[in-house]
């Protein structure tokens, strides 16, 4: 799609909306994990830089639709403050006279951070006089949350359609990414997908079978396929039920030349606990009384195999119960193999989810993929080949910012 960026648009003296995401995790009143705020630190910097005043909106929890002090972002304000090394003024509501007000007060250069825009019931439903409202408060916006760009609300949605739009530092770079991964990649192509159920990602097995030349299945989904392949897996977690679809997707997999990779063999325990009596043994020889908690080396190996054939990586789900040793040892070796042929330039590694992020991270490797996506449910939608509405919202071929219906 073609999008404009900050580059496109001369700040100076202007008042940029930008929307961020913000929703970060507090404890005792104190934000505990600053990470996404420190993502939204360029596009904030760029603008600010150009002579311009940033106007921050966000969302911060599901206060429902009414103020909820527990979820003002007055909140996430000192965090901000810190992480950018400068004053954040603050406005009590995201429109109206507050927001006007604070606006009006602001020199070139300010950063202002408006309300929770979920406060008001109109943001979930992107209710247009709720979007025209913000849309009054600036000259131009700037999406900078690609992790709420699945969601057609006011501030996500509407006001693109309201004021000259475009894509802020880390919308870019995670469309960029994301487009070098699925959209126009390098070939061979590669997935992995873990977790536990089937029937939470049929959508993404399906669109992934149709972009993908290797489809690597672990984790609890891999014994639903083991399972569908006539094997038996003992009291390992599995859908049972779902067998038939799992058939279905290896017959959809073979007919688009699309190859999936299974355990060859696995790790089996009799309870699930950390440092728990384990043996290593064929997929297909899992006794009645265990279950399998991760692969075994030699699937490890042949995954490794494949990176080596592959030229772009795309990986969402762990291999195994990474949470606890020893059964984080595939996902850790071959999270280690990934990023040493990306390191090396090899290997276009893109990766996202809340338990990837995770297992990337406790296997010291988060650094070294080319690009790690937080965006949680955006990034399994965009994997899914959904449509996402706040980033359609920019798409500048269509002119969506020009529907009469939205010119209020």
């Amino acid at each position: 799609m073609a999008f404009k960026t900050l580059d496109d648009f001369d700040f100076a003296g202007k008042t940029a909306l930008v929307r961020v995401d913000i929703n970060v995790p507090l404890k005792d009143g104190r934000v505990t994990d600053a990470t996404r705020i420190e993502r939204i630190l360029p596009t904030i910097t760029h603008i600010t830089a150009a002579g311009g005043k940033v106007v921050l909106l966000a969302h911060f929890g599901r206060p429902k639709g009414k103020p909820d002090p527990e979820m003002s972002l007055s909140l996430v304000r000192p965090a901000l403050e810190a992480a950018l090394g400068a004053p954040v003024a603050f406005a009590e509501n995201c429109i109206g006279i507050p927001a006007k007000k604070a606006v009006s007060d602001m020199q070139d250069g300010d950063v202002l951070l408006l309300e929770n825009t979920r406060f008001h019931a109109g943001e979930e439903t992107n209710d247009r006089m709720l979007a025209a409202g913000m849309a009054a408060l600036g000259d131009i916006y700037v999406n900078d949350a690609f992790s709420a760009a699945h969601r057609a609300h006011a501030s996500t949605e509407g006001l693109a359609q309201l004021l000259p739009s475009c894509a802020g530092r880390l919308m870019e770079a995670e469309l960029k990414a994301l487009d070098a991964a699925l959209g126009t990649p390098e070939r061979p192509v590669a997935a992995i997908v873990g977790g536990a159920k089937v029937s939470t990602k049929l959508d993404l097995l399906s669109n992934l079978i149709t972009r993908v030349d290797h489809l690597v299945i672990g984790g609890g989904m891999a014994n639903t396929f083991l399972v569908a392949q006539g094997l038996a897996i003992g009291t390992s977690l599995a859908e049972r039920d779902m067998a038939d679809t799992a058939r279905d997707i290896l017959a959809q997999a073979n007919d688009a030349g699309c190859t999936i990779h299974l355990p060859h063999d696995i790790v089996i325990a009799r309870e699930f606990a950390a440092g728990a009596a384990h043996e290593t043994l064929p997929a297909d020889q899992c006794p009645d009384d265990a279950m399998i908690l991760d692969a075994g080396p030699e699937t490890v190996a042949r995954i490794s195999t494949l990176f080596a054939e592959c030229r772009t990586l795309v990986w969402n789900g762990p291999l195994g119960a990474f949470e606890i040793a020893p059964f984080d040892a595939a996902t850790n070796a071959c999270a280690q193999e990934a990023a040493r042929r990306t390191r090396d330039g090899a290997l276009i590694s893109v990766a996202g989810g809340g338990d990837t992020v995770s297992a990337l991270n406790k296997a010291g490797v988060a650094d070294d993929f080319t690009y790690i996506s937080t965006a949680g449910g955006a990034f399994l939608e965009w994997m899914e080949g959904k449509t996402l509405p706040g980033v359609a919202a920019l798409d500048r071929e269509h002119g969506s910012n020009k529907d009469k219906e939205w010119n209020i």
